[in-house]
């Protein structure tokens, strides 16, 4: 039997280890994908650093923002999660956060299933030890089982989508829901002001997110200037403030206040991860603007700041996490409508699915050096 390869670590500050477990049976109800690419996602990095405030199953392969391509399937998996029809050769990507589909929150408030009590997590709370021992997307393959795992969710891509471009379709996602979020509360409409805080590869999606669901103008707040900045102007972002050269946030919330005009920004979401972002935030924004915050994935801890500034200036203040089942595809549709509009591609840095691979991908992420690295077991499947 073939042999498959999978990386694991064996806990935060370990170094990848490259696995070989064997080609899995398949039953009736389930199918193995084949990965094309996969992201380093920012939760990636928190986890390895021990960032992550609940209990894991180490080890355990990391990674969720997987395009692949399904090369074996059971008799009974036919169609993905919004019945459109697979098979094998069929374009494919899985999320992260799968909700049941049966918890209180799935039943009773279906758009805030993204807090499903009982979610299906690939790349997280699915251990190496649990067989076929192919639970994560830093993997040549990934297994899906409908009958093991009955919330899983499994989305096809564009038959000519790019599988480095579906493995955006994640994280785009999560940025398109944090703008519906603001929409929905009457906070973000056509022609609005955006700022976002933070140049990783969250806010160069949230920068190409705002444009397409409606902001009149987008200025980005991060570093560095390369290759992040650069990137978002890229993007579309009209201006950039670089943190590197304006050091205080006195100087920032001028910066960003002198750029927009008037009384500030109609938006502010912060995609930085980092608390300071918030009191900073609330500033750049108009009195009675709305701040939105989507990047606090981890508890990366607390910050002094006044709850008298949300109140006096008449804030709506919003938290996003994740997404739903539901949402996933509007990441795929503004991705492939999009696909010649945006450098999709220039976000990615390239590295190969190696021990040392792995590990420059994720040392580049911390270092700020990439954008979005991306771990690409067969490039054949991408080229």
């Amino acid at each position: 039997m073939e042999q498959i390869r999978v990386c694991t670590y064996d806990g935060p500050g370990a170094s990848p280890v490259i696995r070989t477990v064997p080609w899995p049976k398949i039953p009736k109800k389930a199918a193995l994908i084949k990965v094309g690419a996969c992201g380093v996602c920012g939760t990636d990095l928190h986890i390895l650093k021990g960032h992550w405030p609940k209990q894991l199953p180490w080890p355990f392969t990391l990674g969720h923002e997987i395009g692949g391509v399904l090369v074996e399937v059971g008799a009974e998996f036919n169609e993905d999660f919004m019945s459109k029809p697979l098979t094998v050769g069929s374009k494919v990507m899985i999320p992260p956060l799968m909700p049941c589909g049966q918890c209180y929150y799935c039943i009773h408030y279906p758009e805030s299933a993204n807090k499903c009590l009982t979610p299906v997590y690939y790349g997280r709370y699915l251990g190496f030890d649990k067989a076929p021992h192919l639970w994560g997307g830093w993997a040549e393959y990934v297994y899906v089982d409908l009958e093991m795992l009955p919330g899983t969710k499994i989305y096809r891509l564009p038959d000519d989508m790019s599988l480095r471009l579906g493995a955006l379709s994640e994280p785009l996602t999560s940025c398109i829901r944090a703008f519906n979020r603001a929409t929905r509360a009457g906070g973000f409409k056509w022609g609005d002001t955006v700022v976002i805080q933070g140049s990783g590869p969250i806010g160069i999606l949230a920068v190409a997110a705002a444009q397409e669901m409606g902001a009149g103008r987008v200025i980005c707040v991060g570093a560095p200037e390369r290759p992040r900045l650069a990137l978002a102007r890229k993007f579309g972002a009209e201006a950039t403030v670089n943190i590197d050269e304006v050091t205080t946030p006195e100087a920032r919330i001028k910066a960003v206040r002198d750029i927009v005009g008037g009384f500030g920004a109609d938006l502010v979401m912060d995609c930085s991860g980092h608390p300071s972002a918030g009191p900073e935030g609330i500033e750049m924004l108009r009195d009675g603007g709305t701040y939105v915050e989507m990047g606090q994935f981890t508890d990366a801890g607390s910050i002094q700041t006044s709850w008298h500034r949300i109140c006096t200036k008449d804030l709506n203040v919003l938290g996003s996490w994740g997404f739903t089942g539901n949402d996933l595809p509007l990441g795929v549709d503004m991705l492939y409508r999009t696909r010649d509009k945006y450098p999709w591609l220039d976000m990615q840095t390239i590295y190969p699915f190696t021990e040392e691979g792995i590990g420059r991908a994720v040392a580049d992420a911390m270092a700020m050096k990439t954008v979005k690295s991306t771990i690409v077991p067969w490039p054949e499947l991408v080229e």
